[in-house]
């Protein structure tokens, strides 16, 4: 790339940037878009709201008059009294309610929430909803409309039945795992005269307002997705920022999770979820600091209407099985040996570790290597410098033969200057390239590997750039100042939100950044020392767009985990420390007297010229035969 067209280039984006200035509609018209918009969403709201209040109040009608009917097939499940019902373990505190025979609130213990509390709950109350749905001859049959009387109770078990006024029942058998495993089995009873012979199909509709868990509201949104498994595929999900209303999946289902970052709540079907399933993930904003909104915070409206299997006779109740825990790799790895359905659920890769190539270095590397350092007790920042060191080391003779092929072609610059003075004009560029590239050829350099570093590290840091924010083992984790390694380290915060910032500074953020832009330095400064001619002049000129780098990461990364910036600044930081020793230990004068000895072999023994040198030689006898063929014509 040449002075014109790096001035080219620039002139382009100052004129995009000035058009984009010039046509920016002014406050006043912004102003007024946002008092548009928001009129816009809260008749949206407001016709959304309507609609539903005149659903729920049509349908308290029709139960009102169901429970008033004698006659209604579920009239002594129709009144009750609703009452709790709690199963335990070790791992998770479940609180089922009569009314509905449902799950009401999901407290997974021994791990504390954001507000300190011992136990985190995933969901309490109307925050989440599981309906069994079942079409009747006559009516229908909807489990959150029944009571439900309680039997065979113990810590972990229970029996939920609804009473039909034919001597028939509707029964749900819950069985809680040792772990974080709930068994779920529906059943009807003496009902098969009630649904149609061919009737062999219920409808599921679960649905979760999922709560903010962690400290960053927008980098928990970014994890947390309705994801969901195909029986003869993998896993997908739904899109994280855009809203999602009844999108349509064909396939058949082995489990629907509503997942947050680090917890989630996972919905398996032994007979799978039939191809007719309709999923919706609703984002929600982030509500304003100060504004006397509720203590519960929340980042997306999760939904599911699913269908499976059902037998009227109750000869095979419907199986079903409810993860609700943390997203622990290794602990999802063996939910499957809890599951008695015998599948391949795959529940790990509800944490997401990249695209295949990256999930590759964590699934087979990243992770042993964290799960061999967390197993000495270590604190985690001390793992994650561990880990960075480790990959160094890994790196290091690669990264050794790199900087002395660099070395090499700054010891030679003083020839290659000399060699290539005669070539200054413009058109003479590419024979100052081949004479450039016959001489490295000669003393046994190569030009192109002054690129491996950062092709070595690229993969890593894309890697751990996954793996980190997924590492549920950093969850409130303290190092030095940092409180908690999963979230951002404030030192400094305020109420209002700044386009680009947010409302807060990441101390390990500005860490990283610094880090970044003074390793830039070293790097240019040790291009430019091997650089000839015209090269130095248009580093010069990239120097600015290095330097931009980490301004554009501080916007990208001040709302990141501390940890994963730690880990970016710590790796920096050997990285320059590597660079450093290797520059004080390499003896020019040796090297030079190396290459002389290389070259002095070379030039009796000559070989045939390959690589780059032969394709820029060939391509200037190309353009040399041109040339003679236009003056020829002239």
């Amino acid at each position: 790339m040449n002075k014109n067209t790096i001035i080219g280039f620039a002139l382009m984006g100052l004129v995009l940037i000035g058009f984009s200035i010039y046509t920016q509609p002014s406050e006043q018209e912004l102003n007024a878009q946002r008092i548009q918009d928001s009129i816009s969403n809260a008749a949206r709201q407001k016709a959304d709201t309507e609609r539903k209040v005149a659903e729920a109040a049509r349908k308290a009608r029709v139960l009102e008059e169901a429970r008033s009917d004698t006659s209604a097939l579920f009239y002594p499940a129709l009144n009750g009294k609703s009452m709790p019902v709690v199963l335990k373990n070790d791992k998770l505190k479940l609180t089922l309610d009569t009314k509905g025979g449902v799950v009401r609130k999901a407290c997974i213990l021994n791990f504390k929430d954001r507000y300190g509390n011992r136990d985190v709950t995933l969901f309490e109350g109307n925050e989440q909803a599981l309906d069994f749905m079942l079409a009747g001859k006559s009516t229908n049959i909807v489990t959150s409309d029944l009571y439900f009387t309680p039997s065979n109770v113990t810590d972990t078990t229970v029996t939920m039945t609804a009473q039909a006024s034919n001597g028939g029942s509707l029964v749900i058998n819950y069985a809680l795992g040792k772990d974080y495993m709930l068994h779920i089995a529906v059943s009807a009873r003496r009902l098969a005269g009630v649904f149609a012979p061919d009737y062999h199909e219920m409808d599921v509709k679960w649905s979760e307002k999922c709560r903010q868990q962690e400290k960053g509201f927008f980098f928990e949104n970014r994890y947390a997705t309705l994801t969901y498994k195909e029986k003869d595929g993998g896993t997908d999900y739904l899109s994280e920022t855009s809203e999602k209303i009844d999108e349509p999946v064909e396939e058949r289902l082995d489990w629907v999770a509503f997942k947050n970052q680090f917890f989630s709540a996972v919905l398996i079907s032994k007979d799978d979820f039939s191809g007719k399933s309709l999923l919706t993930s609703v984002p929600f904003e982030k509500p304003k600091k100060g504004g006397g909104a509720d203590r519960h915070v929340y980042l997306k409206q999760y939904e599911a209407k699913l269908k499976t299997a059902f037998d009227p006779t109750g000869a095979k109740p419907s199986e079903f099985e409810m993860f609700i825990g943390p997203n622990d790799f290794r602990l999802l790895q063996n939910v499957e040996e809890e599951s008695s359905f015998g599948k391949d659920l795959q529940l790990q890769h509800l944490v997401y570790l990249g695209w295949p190539l990256f999930r590759i270095i964590n699934r087979w590397f990243t992770i042993y290597v964290f799960d061999w350092l967390t197993g000495l007790g270590l604190n985690m920042g001390v793992v994650l410098i561990l880990i960075t060191l480790l990959l160094k080391a890994i790196t290091f003779p690669l990264v050794k033969k790199t900087y002395l092929n660099s070395a090499k072609m700054r010891v030679l610059k003083p020839k290659l200057d000399e060699a290539t003075k005669q070539y200054d004009k413009p058109e003479d560029q590419m024979k100052k390239q081949q004479a450039m590239m016959t001489l490295y050829s000669q003393y046994g350099v190569s030009p192109l590997s002054g690129c491996l570093p950062m092709l070595i590290q690229m993969p890593i840091w894309i890697a751990m750039f996954n793996f980190v924010p997924n590492a549920i083992q950093l969850r409130g984790e303290s190092f030095l100042w940092i409180d908690d390694l999963s979230t951002y380290d404030p030192i400094l915060e305020w109420n209002t939100n700044i386009w680009l910032i947010g409302d807060h500074l990441s101390l390990t953020c500005i860490l990283f950044c610094v880090a970044n832009i003074l390793y830039s330095i070293m790097s240019m400064r040790q291009q430019r020392d091997q650089m000839v001619g015209a090269q130095a002049e248009q580093m010069k000129m990239m120097q600015w767009m290095m330097y931009l780098m980490p301004l554009m990461f501080f916007f990208m990364f001040n709302d990141y985990s501390s940890g994963l910036n730690f880990y970016y600044f710590i790796s920096l930081f050997f990285s320059a420390a590597i660079m450093w020793v290797l520059r004080k230990t390499t003896n020019d004068a040796k090297l030079l007297a190396v290459l002389e000895a290389r070259y002095k072999e070379n030039k009796n023994n000559p070989k045939k010229t390959s690589g780059l040198a032969a394709r820029l030689a060939a391509m200037q006898k190309e353009a040399d035969e041109l040339r003679r063929k236009r003056e020829g014509k002239l």
